[in-house]
């Protein structure tokens, strides 16, 4: 209001000058874009697990930026005369809405609302929302275009659109090389290795395999209709789903585009079913429907960790572990750095064979920990296979990927519950290290 109340007095009438009616839009329309900041901010102070905590805070928060985009929509000619409204204000709000479909696709797993999110940012970009702000002299501005890009890119990875994507980075090479020359500031390292990380994500996908034959395989990347194999003769269905998945990344030396690496990004999406348009399938077209159940069965639900540390991770592992659905299982998939035992005692035990790296600021040398530590004691900010001991009360299936991956062999089944634990070869095939040999920096072992 006080912004709006600004834009009046440079003008040639006073506040008094406007009808009611038209300072009463102005006066709606500052209160929702007020409202609509204070939810959005508050996403931040919601508790990261849990199913349940959240989503009526979300629902608010959607409503209002509902009616806050038709309320633009329907006065823009007022609010351009009387509120000064510029296009990249516009194409903030639009940003916001497309965070806010990233962020509830990031609750619920439900690929759905990435459409919802891409088709927000991809009318940024055809309406060109944001090119005026570079004739502005106001850095934070230009920030806030290239933050946008670099979601927008960040969805368009996630649903594979990768043409789309080279296009976009090379759009945004341009527009952080103009606001580097233009402001000479001090992020520009920063936002050149998002470049670097994203140009180095697209070259390793998709997933390149090599069959019995030695020929190469393309590997699709979500799940597709026709696409699962078929079960074996005598296997039940239905007994028990895959509900709740950790999906944790601590392995060094990987790219890590908004805290996600390869590992992750692969795994995130071999969870998921190809995502369906919500608005083929609703009335309510252009409106903000969170709640809306896609047709297609959800997917399981799932939590992104990027290097967690242990009380974080053991936070996360027992939330799932509690809010997990009778007959449902748990995935924990971990893509780690390697902890190894500093010696061998008469008894080995869960707790003998070292684990995987949780979020530590002890040194790393050649991707293995330094350890430092009487040989006596654990390692404490290592994983251990006897850490995931109490969740096996439940049915538990556990993917490792590391370079002591070995260490989960000693996995004891101690409650009788059905128990799965794939572990990860320790080192590459001599047959598949042409292929990795170019890549070392975005695989893991």
């Amino acid at each position: 209001l006080a912004n709006w109340r600004l834009h009046v007095m440079t003008g040639a009438e006073t506040e008094d000058d406007i009808p009611l009616g038209e300072r009463k839009t102005v006066t709606d329309f500052c209160y929702l874009l007020d409202k609509s900041k204070q939810l959005f901010n508050g996403l931040r102070d919601l508790p990261q697990y849990g199913h349940k905590q959240w989503q009526s805070y979300f629902g608010r928060t959607f409503d209002v930026y509902t009616k806050l985009w038709k309320f633009q929509q329907q006065h823009r000619q007022v609010l351009d005369s009387r509120y000064g409204l510029k296009r990249w204000q516009i194409g903030e709000v639009a940003s916001k809405i497309g965070q806010l479909y990233y962020h509830y696709y990031l609750r619920t797993s439900e690929t759905s609302y990435l459409n919802e999110a891409f088709s927000f940012y991809s009318a940024i970009r055809q309406r060109s929302y944001y090119f005026q702000v570079n004739k502005e002299d106001r850095p934070e501005l230009v920030v806030k275009k290239l933050r946008y890009y670099a979601r927008y890119i960040v969805v368009c990875l996630l649903l594979n659109k990768m043409d789309l994507v080279k296009v976009l980075v090379k759009e945004l090479s341009e527009e952080i090389e103009d606001y580097t020359q233009r402001f000479n500031t001090e992020d520009q390292l920063e936002w050149n290795l998002v470049l670097q990380e994203v140009a180095a994500f697209v070259e390793a996908d998709p997933v390149v395999v090599l069959n019995d034959n030695n020929s190469v395989v393309v590997t699709s990347n979500r799940l597709q209709e026709g696409t699962v194999p078929p079960l074996e003769q005598g296997m039940v269905v239905g007994q028990l789903v895959l509900a709740d998945a950790l999906i944790i990344g601590n392995c060094n030396n990987q790219l890590t585009p908004v805290e996600l690496t390869i590992d992750m990004f692969r795994m995130l999406q071999a969870l998921e079913r190809e995502p369906v348009n919500l608005a083929t399938q609703t009335s309510k077209q252009g409106t903000l429907e969170p709640n809306e159940k896609p047709a297609k069965r959800e997917n399981p639900h799932k939590y992104l960790l990027y290097k967690p540390t242990f009380s974080q991770l053991f936070t996360f592992l027992s939330a799932s572990f509690k809010e997990l659905p009778a007959n449902s299982v748990l995935l924990v998939y971990l893509s780690a750095t390697g902890v190894f035992p500093t010696g061998h005692s008469d008894y080995e035990g869960p707790y003998d064979f070292g684990g995987v790296l949780t979020n530590t600021n002890r040194d790393v040398v050649n991707g293995e920990t330094v350890q430092k530590r009487n040989q006596a004691q654990k390692e404490m900010h290592c994983l251990h296979p006897g850490d995931l001991f109490p969740f096996t009360r439940k049915p538990l299936f556990v993917i490792v990927d590391s370079s002591n991956s070995t260490a989960y062999k000693n996995f004891t089944n101690l409650f009788g519950q059905p128990l799965v634990c794939l572990l990860s070869p320790t080192v590459y095939p001599k047959s598949v290290q042409g292929v990795c040999n170019s890549k070392t920096t975005v695989h893991s072992n």
